[in-house]
């Protein structure tokens, strides 16, 4: 399977490749701490990942991809994070760009999988870099940062970039060729260091017009013309993804913690069995709840979006802004959850060879990602909820 003969293919159910994925859990949690210690994903585990066809969830159809709902994806990245942070990580930047694909003319998915549908594509969407304007299309200069699982990325790179165009500042993403960049191995960090984020630089590459669009855009000039899930807004895919790791990682700290918990016995004769432990049940459920809440917003948001988008229909500013802002208290609040469960398991949890520690610094790090900023997107969306008009530079695709 890959090549371009072979597009016509049996699509799963959604129950049947979120299955797939709960299937792999424990097999990733046996390889978690060799990911961590390559600073990377290795070529076998993403090898399983195209097997299972997690990256053709939000492929286009027109190049053998499934075309589904985005929860599909996001329910695949939640069981695949309880078992490896990274992994799953990877799986959520290399499959959502698919659905960025989709929102470019049909000449750029020709390119990229007209001889092999299985290329996957990195990111760096911060701009970094520098982008001037040239005839048909863009010149793209400098260092972007952190591009998770690049070394697969056999089909390039999106990077992103500000653009000076008809007098106010164009955020645009461009599509790079992977012979258009040098990866530079700079990732070494204190979580999700499996993810192997490097860094691309790029020196005077051009870009045509065609390969390029305004990330942020949303509304029937941009997303008029292109089948229903590419109704869905790119940014709020993107961002519900993201959120949808880090319930797993969340996720798999709970799981970690009552595997701890159950066999241990406490100091204080008067409990005895860990599980006894009034403390020690009352964080477990309230880290549950918080976590079971935010995987419920996230799924719940995503569905009603989907509801809109499905039926051609493109989604309404209010129900974008309430979507994008609210998912983006899932790392906040699931970080809360893990460190709660962190806190009580006293001295056994900062050993290194205790995954509860790995998990824990990875929530730390996922949580710290743009797309989980809490505090400036909730004076937006209580903002908007005031009735204040949405700034210039807002991520909604609207103009104030």
């Amino acid at each position: 399977m890959g090549k371009s003969e072979n597009f016509a293919l049996q699509i799963p159910t959604e129950a049947e490749i979120v299955q797939r994925a709960q299937d792999m859990i424990p097999w990733l949690r046996e390889k978690a701490d060799a990911t961590e210690k390559a600073r990377m994903v290795s070529v076998e585990t993403i090898q399983a990942f195209q097997e299972a066809g997690f990256f053709k969830i939000l492929q286009p159809r027109r190049w053998g991809g499934y075309e589904m709902n985005p929860n599909v994806l996001n329910q695949v990245l939640i069981e695949l994070a309880r078992g490896c942070p990274s992994s799953a990580w990877n799986v959520m930047v290399l499959g959502v760009h698919p659905f960025e694909v989709g929102l470019l003319p049909e000449q750029v998915g020709d390119e990229l999988w007209g001889q092999d549908n299985t290329q996957l594509v990195s990111s760096s969407y911060a701009p970094f870099g520098t982008v001037k304007t040239a005839e048909g299309g863009y010149v793209l200069n400098g260092e972007w940062l952190t591009s998770s699982g690049c070394d697969h990325a056999a089909g390039g790179a999106f990077v992103g970039g500000r653009v000076q165009e008809n007098g106010e500042v164009v955020f645009r993403s461009f599509w790079v060729q992977r012979s258009d960049f040098e990866i530079v191995d700079d990732w070494f960090v204190v979580g999700l260091a499996g993810t192997g984020s490097k860094k691309l630089i790029l020196k005077d590459v051009f870009v045509p017009s065609y390969r390029s669009h305004a990330i942020g855009a949303y509304g029937p000039e941009s997303h008029g013309d292109v089948a229903n899930l590419y109704k869905m807004p790119f940014f709020y895919v993107f961002y519900a993804a993201v959120s949808s790791v880090i319930i797993g990682m969340a996720r798999g700290m709970a799981d970690l913690y009552i595997e701890h918990m159950m066999p241990r016995q406490n100091i204080n004769q008067a409990v005895g069995a860990a599980v006894q432990d009034p403390f020690i049940k009352a964080r477990l459920g309230e880290a549950m709840a918080k976590i079971l809440g935010a995987t419920s917003r996230v799924l719940h948001n995503t569905n009603e979006a989907w509801s809109y988008a499905s039926k051609g229909e493109l989604v309404p500013l209010d129900v974008r802004v309430r979507h994008f802002a609210t998912n983006q208290f899932t790392g906040g609040e699931c970080f809360e959850a893990a460190h709660m469960l962190f806190k009580k398991t006293s001295t056994r949890g900062v050993w290194l060879n205790n995954p509860m520690q790995r998990q824990m610094r990875d929530i730390l790090v996922g949580a710290n990602h743009i797309t989980q900023n809490q505090d400036n997107i909730g004076e937006l969306l209580g903002g908007q909820l005031l009735g204040s008009p949405l700034p210039a530079n807002n991520p909604f695709g609207a103009k104030p």
